[in-house]
């Protein structure tokens, strides 16, 4: 007879609502303590029959696991003698527990990673872009997408799939949807460029990484707008190279100030058409000022266009690359914000002279984007729909700024600047009085309100705090009772 002690039963939680087999949970149950070390190799383990009386469960379940367990090597059998765990198992300390003969808890052993791991702070997303609703920075009116067309381009690619379109694709992408970007820009947005210089990649942001990839080494540095994307910062930061902030003012980048600050910086990363957070569009003198600089010093310009296409006071200002004459501008789109973020989909404009080394980087990066939704893209655009819905979301996104600006204005009246009101999907308020907006922003999360403090966007230390509100997701209706409730929390 074997000794009750040898075989004593570990601690097993079984949920039999659960939708999870009684039989996996019992497996899960056993693995997990021989992984974490509490139960031993050699250590012997409960007869089947004596599990399941222990469990008030029938046999069959438990000799499932048991199987499985056997199976997988985590445990083996003694004739005569029972089950036990697996002999051949490393020796495993238990997690969190004591070393013997102590009284203090084992500390963790230190892990090696690469130092670019380290060049970043761990993830940690900022409260105020992790919801849907007001103000959220950057949410298109999703209840206005017409996803019945979507659908049935969706649908129709879908019952009738080219052979192609299941393996893999290239590194450009789709030659379909890169000739139908390529007509599109150089109607809307005077860019020059030709079908094969048009990469498409999952969003802006690969865009900006793949983009310093191939133009800037560790150690480098970039001009960066001073207050700027804050993601664009930590693509920077994440490959080595060094942030040089530029001072935004009313016409865009300070062009002379970049030049005495870091005359040599191998490339500027810019928003010159909506500059973000401020709303800024370069002047005409400072982007030629800037094409100037970056002829004579060799440097490259990274123009990020994302959301070009809603301007309401004027027709859509043309884009920067479109005056470069020596190629140095590389140009980057999304359609994040013209259509939805979820479709991650987004498009680099090469110079010619640079394809080879895109497309060899993006090749070690991932095997290019998924061919359906490039497809089902290509034709939303072909037949007319991307330019029906972008007029009407500018009519609606105009409806929407309106209402955010006359409620911040009846609330807070000379209180509060509004900036960069006439473009985009997101405006900026700013305050004279010194307000500690991260903490205003934190607690606006706990009412619901997405209010993205302006000081995030600083590099450095922020000469402007206040809020980047975006309109896009907010309706109109909604913007009255939305404000009161910032200016509540203001007077909080």
């Amino acid at each position: 007879m074997q000794k009750a002690s040898s075989a004593l039963l570990p601690v097993i939680a079984l949920d039999r609502k659960a939708l999870l087999p009684l039989h996996k949970q019992i497996y899960d149950s056993f693995r997990k303590h021989i992984t974490h070390g509490s139960l031993r190799a050699g250590q012997q383990i409960p007869s089947t029959r004596a599990l399941a009386l222990e469990l008030k469960l029938s046999r069959i379940p438990v000799l499932t696991a048991y199987s499985q367990l056997l199976a997988e090597g985590y445990c083996e059998t003694r004739i005569g003698a029972g089950t036990f765990v697996s002999r051949s198992l490393p020796q495993q300390e238990p997690v969190h527990g004591r070393q013997p003969g102590r009284n203090q808890a084992v500390a963790p052993k230190p892990r090696s990673v690469a130092r670019r791991a380290q060049w970043l702070e761990p993830y940690r997303p900022q409260p105020w872009l992790g919801g849907l609703g007001a103000f959220c920075v950057g949410q298109p009116a999703y209840e206005e997408f017409p996803f019945h067309l979507w659908a049935k381009l969706v649908a129709r690619h879908c019952r009738h799939p080219h052979i192609n379109s299941l393996h893999y694709g290239g590194p450009f992408g789709w030659d379909g949807l890169r000739a139908a970007i390529c007509s599109y820009l150089r109607t809307s947005r005077a860019v020059r460029c030709d079908p094969h210089q048009i990469m498409i990649v999952s969003g802006s942001q690969q865009a900006l990484e793949l983009t310093t990839r191939v133009l800037l080494d560790a150690g480098d540095a970039a001009w960066v707008e001073e207050p700027g994307y804050w993601l664009t910062k930590q693509v920077l930061t994440a490959l080595g190279c060094k942030l040089a902030p530029v001072p935004v003012d009313g016409e865009g980048l300070d062009v002379a100030q970049g030049i005495r600050r870091c005359s040599k910086a191998r490339a500027a990363y810019i928003t010159p058409s909506h500059q973000f957070p401020l709303g800024v569009t370069m002047s005409a003198a400072r982007r030629l000022q800037l094409l100037d600089w970056a002829e004579r010093s060799g440097s490259w310009i990274v123009e990020d266009d994302y959301d070009s296409e809603y301007r309401y006071d004027s027709m859509p200002i043309a884009s920067l690359q479109g005056l470069d004459r020596c190629d140095r501008v590389i140009y980057i789109g999304t359609f994040s914000k013209t259509l939805f973020p979820g479709l991650r989909l987004g498009y680099i404009v090469i110079p010619e002279d640079l394809l080879g080394r895109f497309a060899a980087i993006r090749n070690a990066m991932d095997l290019g984007s998924p061919h359906l939704y490039q497809a089902v893209l290509a034709d939303f655009i072909g037949q007319g729909h991307f330019a029906r819905h972008i007029r009407r979301m500018r009519q609606l996104y105009n409806q929407r700024r309106l209402a955010l600006v006359d409620s911040l204005r009846k609330r807070f009246g000379r209180g509060v600047e509004i900036l960069g009101a006439e473009a985009g999907m997101h405006l900026a308020v700013t305050y004279p009085m010194r307000i500690r907006d991260t903490e205003v922003s934190l607690r606006a999360v706990r009412e619901k309100l997405w209010v993205a403090p302006l000081s995030s966007a600083y590099a450095e230390r922020p000469d402007k705090r206040g809020f980047i509100l975006g309109f896009g997701g907010t309706p109109a209706v909604q913007a009255s009772e939305a404000v009161a409730r910032l200016k509540s929390l203001l007077n909080a």
